[in-house]
């Protein structure tokens, strides 16, 4: 019997921005029996932007039916990584869980122009996690 796959949470304020395309590019990144990521929010929103759906879709990732949730220490409990992104003090600790903070700038209300660069940056960093905790070495074909 195999071991259940790594549980990754991407987490921010909204849940609709940063932490979707950060969860979006590691399932699609990871191999699917080693990691799974889900994202999530401290104040979550009603939906994910239409500019962040836009960047992602150019990139070969459907956001278009992804819905914030909320950060709750149950949703993150068993996690082995909880990957903050702005959210602070309201991000739960995770007893076991390791834990990063990405300073990444909030995608909603921006440019699209300026939401690729944003999603270029997870996009870097998701590889460079999926690579460091050898999660696979599947390739997503750049825009």
């Amino acid at each position: 019997m195999s071991a259940a796959p790594s549980k990754v949470v991407f987490a921010c304020v909204h849940g609709a921005g940063r932490s979707q395309m950060a969860a979006g590019f590691f399932n699609a990144l990871s191999e699917p029996g080693m990691a799974r990521a889900m994202a999530a929010g401290s104040h979550p929103a009603d939906r994910v932007p239409a500019v962040v759906v836009q960047a992602m879709n150019e990139s070969g990732i459907d956001l278009s039916h992804a819905k914030p949730r909320l950060l709750t220490a149950e949703l993150a409990e068993g996690a082995a990584w909880v990957i903050t992104m702005g959210c602070g003090e309201d991000c739960p600790v995770v007893p076991g869980a390791k834990r990063e903070d990405w300073a990444l700038t909030d995608p909603g209300g921006r440019e699209l122009k300026d939401v690729r660069i944003i999603r270029d940056e997870i996009r870097r960093r998701v590889s460079e996690l999926i690579q460091r905790e050898g999660w696979g070495n599947r390739s997503l074909v750049a825009p």
